[in-house]
């Protein structure tokens, strides 16, 4: 089951369980689509792979299994980090 990780790793913006911005790798590394799209181009800086939407767990699925609220951010550069 996927995490749902709660922000982009890069620039730090909120991708709440319900966010169409979040985009994911196979490792479910977690960026927002702007970070994904503009700072990566599409590829992933911790694994090499392509990012996809992620999907959007339904509400009510959420009250069994919650989205993580552990905040995760890479330690080498990803461009500048200005909160969004």
């Amino acid at each position: 089951m996927l995490e749902l990780r709660p922000n982009c790793e890069c620039c730090d913006r909120d991708l709440p369980p319900q966010s169409a911005e979040a985009r994911i790798c196979t490792y479910e590394c977690t960026f927002c689509a702007s970070c994904a799209e503009t700072v990566f181009a599409g590829v992933c800086p911790n694994c090499g792979g392509n990012f996809v939407p992620r999907p959007i767990r339904p509400e009510n699925k959420l009250l069994k299994d919650p989205a993580s609220t552990k905040r995760q951010l890479r330690s080498a550069p990803c461009g500048a980090r200005t909160a969004a």
